[in-house]
């Protein structure tokens, strides 16, 4: 029986293994083979065990294993995991439990074992419905894979799927994109997650890329698409609730929304961060002393200035926005001067992103840092 004294918790579980590299991909993340794969999954499960101490604190109320690509590890040792996180820590009967999967990385035996794990929630990273746009991405699947790894999930009992996509791809038109949404909304998944590319420094992409912007789609023909994801999306019943983030109701990813709220949350695995008391926590990064039991690196105790500006910075990311009066009179000009900008709107007591606003969203974090 959970303590109800007990706080809530996000637990964060770090796969940083993938079949390959994606292009734009800036995420911790490498191939490797399976001797690696299994020592890191026992380093995995001994850094659960040293929280012990945690566990008499907290409860559980979502689980996020991520990558890489989480689902090329064997079904079994995700069992694992997660069978040491309900031994460390108690969930809630609700608990959320996420596993982000690539198409043509799971199998019915797999998807089987993820349910009987308590598994109740699975992303898929698609990012197209196009192959020639996943070729150039350098994803390792076909949409007809998608397709089948799809139907496998509902087969074996997700009620509860996610399907990434990611628009500004080289290449792309906007007929291609909305064509994308078009056919991934005809398959009903609860959740969809729409991201812009962005070419992050030190990526393939970047050095391909940066400087040659000729390859991909024009600021105006983002923002197109932009427009068009929404008017798409919420044709077919998903309500916007985060820049880029769409659910059919009642099906909001808790996981996400925890990080914008600022929950506590505990990582764990290779370069895992974790807040917890304002305490910012980032795991060691380095695969070798990983394996060698050296799990954390770094530890950052936030000032009353840093938790002011993730409010905002973070807590404006949601459709909803952030509640007025709270830390306001820190920023009472900046505000001020964000809605003459007509960046931001007040209303009911929320302040939160015009339509403007999204457009120059990261124009508009910024301030809060650098103001």
């Amino acid at each position: 029986m959970i303590n109800k004294k007990k706080k809530e918790l996000e637990i964060y579980l770090h796969i940083p293994f993938c079949v390959r590299k994606c292009g734009y991909c800036d995420f911790l993340s490498f191939a490797a083979g399976v001797e690696v794969r299994e020592r890191y999954v026992e380093r995995l499960l001994e850094e659960i065990k040293q929280s012990r101490e945690l566990g008499q604190r907290y409860k559980v109320a979502t689980v996020f294993i991520g990558g890489g690509t989480p689902s090329i590890l064997e079904g079994e040792w995700i069992a694992r995991i997660l069978k040491q996180i309900q031994a460390v820590f108690s969930l809630q009967e609700d608990a959320e439990i996420t596993i982000e999967a690539n198409p043509g990385t799971v199998n019915r035996e797999k998807l089987g074992i993820y349910r009987a794990a308590g598994i109740n929630r699975i992303s898929f990273g698609l990012q197209s419905t196009e192959d020639k746009e996943l070729k150039r991405l350098g994803r390792i699947h076909t949409y007809q894979e998608f397709l089948e790894s799809f139907e496998m999930a509902r087969e074996a009992g997700f009620q509860n799927i996610n399907v990434d996509l990611m628009s500004a791809l080289p290449g792309q038109t906007l007929e291609s994109w909305c064509k994308t949404l078009e056919r991934i909304t005809k398959l009903s998944p609860e959740h969809i997650s729409a991201y812009s590319l962005i070419l992050e420094e030190g990526t393939d992409f970047y050095r391909k890329y940066q400087g040659h912007q000729e390859y991909l789609p024009s600021e105006e023909e983002e923002r197109l698409m932009y427009e068009c994801t929404g008017e798409i999306l919420s044709r077919w019943g998903y309500q916007q609730y985060e820049i880029s983030n769409y659910a059919r109701e009642g099906y909001r990813c808790r996981h996400n929304l925890g990080y914008w709220e600022r929950a506590e949350y505990k990582g764990y695995g290779l370069g895992a961060a974790s807040l917890l008391e304002n305490i910012r926590m980032t795991n060691q990064t380095d695969i070798k002393e990983y394996l060698r039991g050296n799990y954390a690196k770094s530890e950052e105790h936030l000032t009353e200035e840093a938790i002011r500006e993730e409010y905002f910075f973070l807590g404006l990311r949601k459709t909803e926005g952030v509640e007025t009066g709270i830390y306001q009179e820190h920023y009472q000009e900046l505000l001020y001067k964000l809605q003459m900008q007509q960046l931001l709107a007040e209303k009911d007591g929320r302040i939160y992103l015009t339509k403007r606003g999204i457009d120059v969203s990261n124009y508009v974090f910024a301030q809060f840092i650098d103001g």
